[in-house]
This record gives structure tokens, C-alpha cells and sequence, in this order.
């Protein structure tokens, strides 16, 4: 644990979202878009894009509803 930080203090980077990766074309990181890539019933799957030419360089799973309902609009 590192000094200064709460016990149990893992849960506070639990949403943490990229604003920049290394992009493989472009050889340095770049910032990022972040692009809807399935809807799960466990939750969602993004795709992260280089902002620069459009490589993907990343792809994060977010969890949903643990009942497996997808609320609609309206």
C-alpha cells in the first residue's frame, strides 16, 4: 500500500477512463475516442480509437445490470 492512501482504496479507480494511449501506427500516445462496440446483458463493450488516424489501441468492458434487463428510453 502506498503511503497516504485509504485502506481499501482500489474501488476508487473503479470507472477510470483513457484519455490517451500509445498508438502503434503513430508511434506515441495519442488522445482517444471512445466508440460503443456491443450492447451485453452483463453490460457494455467499447472500442477505444486513436484520435489521430483511427487505429484501435484499446477496448474496455463496462458492467451492467447484474439481472441481465437492458433499460430502453421512453
Amino acid at each position: 500500500m502506498l503511503p497516504g492512501m485509504p485502506r481499501g482504496g482500489r474501488g476508487q479507480y473503479k470507472d477510470l477512463e483513457a484519455t490517451s494511449l500509445f498508438c502503434p501506427r503513430c508511434g506515441k500516445a495519442q488522445p482517444v475516442r471512445r466508440r460503443l462496440l456491443l450492447v451485453l446483458p452483463t453490460g457494455e463493450k467499447y472500442s477505444y480509437l486513436c484520435a489521430v488516424c483511427g487505429e484501435e489501441v484499446g477496448s474496455k468492458t463496462e458492467t451492467g445490470p447484474s439481472n441481465g434487463v437492458i433499460n430502453t428510453l421512453g
